[in-house]
Parts: structure tokens; sequence; C-alpha cells
């Protein structure tokens, strides 16, 4: 409608509307309100309604309703408090309307003016289409955080309203608008323990990106929907007998299964809408005091199971170890009739509020705890992942997610505390979850008082040691040993510094070899190195002379050629052309990968293979491995249109691969020994190995037999030259007769 031709009628009964939604606000209110309370709200009320006063919604609606719904939302779903229900109502007012933010300052108060320009931060960021773009603005819009935690609150709500209301608005845009929701809110609603939220926002988001499978499944529940009621009336009258005969208070709700979650399990389990088993659900929800809440919920669990066999490997206590996004209640799975299986979920009242609200409800539950201080429990948990800024946007948000929806685990320290991991979860991990320091000087695990791999993966219940050593640094190798985000960034970081200590030994090398060939390092000659080289950075040049991968005839070779000056006349002439390393590349202090060989598996095997010409994979791509009938390994892309399809039907032909770069790559090498048994020389032989920079033991088996010594160590080694200077220094001890290299056949 268009707001010229508007009659007063009609002008009169939207302002109607709108004083109705307001009272309504206040009404639904979880938290309760103080006259202090309703006046500011009041006044960023009116404020709102001035400031949009000439403006219409797409529908056609005034739009002042958004900012209101906005703030039904935070105030009765999230159940904030009047700071964030004032936020909310001028969460516009800044980017769409004349008023600043130094005025929102000045009409209410810092907190309010804090809040609303988090929020305008948020929406002024580009919203491009493509991914990596979207990830960094997600990654901005985390580190508002830092400012205020309920700016993402309330910009959930927003998101929330925008998706409820996106009916009038172009397809394309209805399509981007779902996709961001799925992949950056849902996700992150569910961290926050707002469950109804995340749900509300998951179903949505199927409705407009896949608007065909969400109807049917929409239209299929509401066949199944009378059989469904009927179902689970029965099971609550048995139920509901036996909960009175022992004098529980209570209700008993049946609860619908999302449709995202419907179509996920489709999905995952390649089912059809009538296969997902748990489509019924109950929930019990009790009136219990603080003290009795656990024993009233386990009272419920053996009425329940009296009546209907539970599945054992289905039980969720949640109550006794709460979810680390603080959801507490008790799943139990029961055969119920007609050999269906069904989930009732139990829950306290206060327990069910907290699945509801998230953390409002814990700081009304934690006796005097103000809203401030619930939140800062909150910040704490999300600046964890905010520590490090360096890791690409793409895989922080990655990272992220895959932290945000992974399943927990429950495991102990040695002292009994209790301590949440994501599913899948290492002994590194875990010596990394209490602390950074301890992760990088972990030299072992022990699990249940065994000694384990770093890389062993936890279950629920298991106590864990770590056994830390002063000397002990991470290895490129640990990033293999671990799954979450925060142990991952730690060692990357760790391995960029011994990287950098490693190029300045390299630097202070090439000055005494270079002094040799009577050449002094300055600015021009590091240039002319890394170009003679053709390597991107100084710090490529430094590490690999460090590591020793640049060996003294290849720098006699350079100077051979500088000392050629018409020769290097044209090589200067021909370097200028465009592909010529700029000065700036040069200094970044970073080790550029090459990404030029693709090994397979654990173990890092190197295998023939062919890449697939459906997805034409590059060096650098996220890549597997498919072995096919007859045509050995092929090499497709992780997001090749095949890729699901394969990894569904035949995951055990898949291999993992990943591209590396070979200048940095490890290798083993198998050393025999043979010589005299004289005394001390193992101790002089393992002394001379591990005196060797860069040197890693894998294995050594050393015996004697009639005063011969024989000997055979695995070693991992960065490359040839180091294992030639340790083969020389071995030859060197008294006693050894000889050193040779054993080549597999």
């Amino acid at each position: 409608m268009n707001h010229a031709v508007m009659t007063e009628i009609d002008i009169e009964k939207e302002n109607k509307a709108i004083a109705q939604e307001y009272k309504e606000l206040l009404r639904i209110s979880y938290q309760t309100l103080s006259d202090e309370d309703k006046k500011l709200i009041r006044k960023a009320f009116d404020v709102s309604v001035e400031a949009h006063k000439e403006q219409r919604r797409k529908s056609g609606e005034a739009y002042i309703f958004h900012p209101i719904a906005v703030a039904k939302i935070v105030a009765s779903e999230i159940g904030l408090g009047a700071t964030s229900i004032a936020a909310a109502l001028l969460h516009d007012v800044v980017e769409d309307t004349p008023t600043t933010v130094q005025d929102i300052e000045r009409l209410f108060n810092p907190k309010v003016a804090q809040i609303v320009e988090g929020l305008t931060k948020i929406s002024l960021v580009q919203k491009d289409l493509n991914v990596s773009m979207q990830a960094e603005n997600f990654r901005k819009m985390i580190l508002t955080l830092n400012d205020d935690v309920r700016v993402i609150l309330i910009k959930l709500a927003d998101r929330l309203h925008n998706m409820q209301t996106m009916d009038s608005m172009q397809e394309d845009k209805q399509t981007k608008i779902a996709s961001e929701t799925l992949y950056i809110y849902a996700p992150l609603a569910h961290r926050l323990g707002l469950y109804n939220i995340k749900t509300k926002l998951e179903d949505l988001g199927l409705k407009y990106t896949e608007p065909a499978v969400y109807n049917d499944i929409v239209s299929k529940i509401k066949e199944t929907k009378e059989e469904q009621d009927a179902y689970i009336e029965d099971i609550s009258n048995v139920l509901k007998a036996s909960l009175d005969a022992e004098g529980v208070e209570y209700i008993i709700k049946g609860r619908p299964k999302s449709i995202y979650s419907i179509r996920r399990k489709m999905q995952a389990q390649n089912v059809s809408f009538d296969e997902v088993y748990d489509k019924f659900a109950l929930r019990i929800v009790y009136k219990a005091t603080p003290h009795e809440e656990k024993f009233v919920a386990w009272k419920i669990y053996s009425i329940v199971t009296d009546h209907y066999r539970p599945s054992p490997s289905r039980l969720r206590d949640w109550i006794s170890s709460p979810k680390s996004t603080g959801y507490e209640a008790l799943h139990i799975t029961v055969m119920g009739p007609k050999g269906r299986w069904v989930e009732v979920q139990v829950r306290s009242e206060r327990m069910d509020e907290i699945a509801e609200k998230g953390y409002a409800a814990h700081y009304k539950y934690k006796n005097g705890a103000t809203e401030e201080s619930g939140l800062d429990v909150w910040l704490n948990l999300l600046k964890e992942a905010l520590e490090n800024s360096e890791t690409n946007a793409v895989d922080f948000v990655e990272d992220f997610k895959m932290n945000l929806y992974s399943k927990e685990i429950f495991v102990f320290t040695p002292k009994g505390e209790i301590k949440s991991l994501p599913k899948g979860a290492t002994s590194l991990d875990f010596a990394f979850s209490i602390h950074s320091e301890i992760g990088i000087r972990t030299r072992g695990t022990r699990v249940n008082g065994k000694l384990v791999p770093l890389n062993f993966e936890l279950k629920s219940g298991d106590q864990i040691e770590v056994i830390t050593s002063q000397h002990q640094k991470p290895t490129i190798n640990w990033l293999d040993y671990v799954t979450t985000s925060r142990a991952k960034t730690k060692i990357k970081n760790v391995l960029n510094e011994n990287t950098k200590k490693i190029g300045e030994e390299g630097k202070e090398l090439l000055t005494r070899k270079l002094k040799h060939l009577k050449i002094t390092l300055s600015e021009q000659v590091i240039n002319e190195l890394v170009n003679f080289f053709k390597l991107k950075t100084s710090l490529d040049l430094f590490y690999r002379v460090g590591i020793g991968a640049i060996e003294n005839q290849q720098l006699k070779d350079y100077a051979a050629q500088k000392s050629n000056t018409f020769i290097n006349f044209f090589k200067n002439k021909m370097k200028r052309s465009p592909s010529n390393t700029s000065d700036e590349d040069i200094h970044k202090p970073v080790i550029s990968s090459n990404y030029d060989m693709l090994v397979f598996g654990k173990e890092h095997d190197k295998l023939d293979y062919k890449l697939s010409p459906c997805c034409n994979p590059i060096p650098g791509d996220d890549v597997f491995g498919f072995v096919t009938i007859n045509e050995g390994i092929k090499v497709h892309k992780k997001d090749c249109p095949n890729a699901i399809g394969m990894q569904s039907n035949y995951a055990y032909r898949i291999m993992s691969a990943k591209w590396i770069d070979s200048s940095q790559e490890e290798f083993k090498a198998i050393i025999n020994i043979t010589g005299m048994d004289v005394l001390g020389l193992t101790n002089q032989l393992t002394k001379v190995i591990s005196n060797n920079m860069h040197v890693n033991i894998q294995s050594i088996s050393l015996s004697t037999d009639a005063g011969i010594f024989h000997g055979q160590v695995a070693v991992i080694v960065q490359n040839n030259t180091i294992l030639k200077k340790m083969i020389n220094n071995i030859k060197k001890i008294d006693g050894i007769d000889k050193v040779t290299r054993e080549y597999k056949t």
C-alpha cells in the first residue's frame, strides 16, 4: 500500500497496532522490569518511532514494526533485560536515519550506545556472495563480541525476524540470506544455547534454500500429525497414571522434531521420511527444588523404564555433566507401542528455561548474578576462538563451526575434574585444553593409566594424565594429531616461531659461507639469492640454509654467475620480467608453501595417482584419493560434485590425501651401523645422533654379538644434506666400522 494514499483511518489503525505491540513487549519480557527500566524502554520506543516514521518495509507496513518485533524476541525468547530491549528498538536508527551514535549516548547511556554502534558495524560489513568474504564478515562480527556479547544476541533476533518476513523479497536475495543464516547464524544460536531460535533459523533457512524439500516434509508432517498426536497421547496416559501415583508435579508435552533435523537425518542416513526413527518425542517438565532436582529426574526415569524398554546406548545424562552450552536434561530413548522408538526428555522447569533461553536463564538462577556477569562467562568461551587472527577467514569459520556443532565427550583430569571436549578429540587436544603451555611441552599422555600415542582418540569417561618436559617442542606432525582449533592455532604459532629461529640461524650461517666466497650479505645479495633459488621471501632463503637444504656447491654456483658480469648483465635484463619478486614479497616474514607433492594416508605415502578430469584439482586444493578398480588412484577435490556420492557409497575406497611442500617435508631414513663393541659406544652413538640439529629418532635397535656391534636407527630428516652430515659424524666415532643407508627394495 502506498504511503501517500493511506487514509487517516488506516493511520489511526496502524498507530493503535503500534501501541498494542509496545504493551505486548512490556508484558512478555522475561526479566522483571523496574520503573527505571520501563522509562528507558519507553524513551527508546519514542525515539525509534520518530526516527522511522517515514519508512515502510517492502511489504508496505510501517518500518517501526520491525524494531519492535526484534525487541520482543530479545525480551521473551532470548530473555535479555532493559538495556538490550532499548538497543533492539534502536538497532536500525543510526544506519537508516540522521541520528548518530553520539545522539544515542546523549539521550540514553554509553552501554546502549555501544551496543547500537556494534550492531551498526555489523550491518555495514559488505555482504558479498563469495564464501571467503562471507567468512571475513563473520569473523568481524564475532570480533564485535569484544565490545559486548549482546550485540550478537540482538543480531540473532534481527536475523530471525528478517527470516520470518522474507516473503516479499526477490528469490535470489532470499536464497542468499537463507544460506548465510544456515552457514553462520544457526550455528551461533546453537553455541549460545538458544535452541528455539536455532531451530527456527534452520527451518526457515531450509524453507528458502530448498523450498521443494521443505514443503514436502511439512506436508508429510501434517499428514501424520493426527496419528502422531494419538500415539504420544497413548504413551502420556500410561505415564500420567504412574507419575500421579508417585506424587510428581509435571506437565507432558509432545515435541515436534524440527523440519531441518528430519532433513539432516534423511540425508545422513540415506532414508525416507517414514524411516526417520525418532520423530516421536515427548518432554516431561517437572517441578522440584534445586536440592531435589536430580533425584526427581531419576525417579521419572525409573517410572518411564518400568513401562517401556530403554535403549541403553541412547541414554544421555546431561544433568550430571551439562553440555558446555549450559544445556541440562535427561534423554531416554525407549521402545514404544508398535515397535517405534520414542525419545523422552526429562527436565526440571529451571532446565527447561535454560534450554529455551540459554544464558539469560543462567543468571536468573545464579543468586544475585546480574545480566552483565552472566554474559561474562560467555564472552570468555568465545574469546578463546578469537585469540588468533592469523588463520585465514574460511578456516576460521570452518573451525568455529566444527567446534560448534561437534558432539561433546566428557573426560577427567588426574584429580578427577571433568572437562568437555568435542567428539574425536585426542589426548594432545586434552593437553592444550588445560593450558596451551602444557600442550606445547607435552612429551607423552597416559589414558586410564596406560601410555598412549598423542593422537589417541578419547572417549567419554577417560581419565588423562599429561607428561610434560621443558625440552619438548611441537613438530609439524602434531597438526595431524589434534582436532580442536585451539590446539591447531597454538601449534601453528609455535612452528612459525621455530621456523623464524631456524631462519635466524640460517642467516648467520649464510653470512659466514658467503664470506668464504668473498661476498658480503646485503639487501641486493639477498634479492639475488632469492631469485637465484626461485624462492619468494628472504625467510624462505634463510630457513632453507638453516636446515641445510641449500648446499655449498649451489652457493658456489651463485658466486660464479655473480662474478661473470657479462652473463649477469643479460640475467638482469631477463630478470626484470613482470614475474619478478617484489622487495615487499621478499621481506614478508612467512615461509611460502610451494605445494608440489601429493601424499596419501596417515603415513604421507608417495603413491602413483591420476588427477580426475571431473574437477581438475590443482596443487594446494583440498583433495582426497579414490581407489578405482582398474585406473589406480584418482584424485578428486573435496567439493567435487561426485565426492558426496563416492564418500557415502564407497567409503572403504577413499584415501586421505594432501598437497605438501616437498622442501619442507620430512623423510624417513634407515641407517645400518656395524663396528666393534667398545665400552660406551651406544652412549656415544645416541649422543651424536641427538646432537644433530633437526633430526628426530623414530626407532633405534642396538645389539652386540661376540664383540661385534650391530645397530639400526630410523631417523626423520628434512633433506639429504642433514643426513650426510649425520652419517659423517657417526663414522668418526671410535670403533665404528661401517655406516650405510638402507634403501627399500
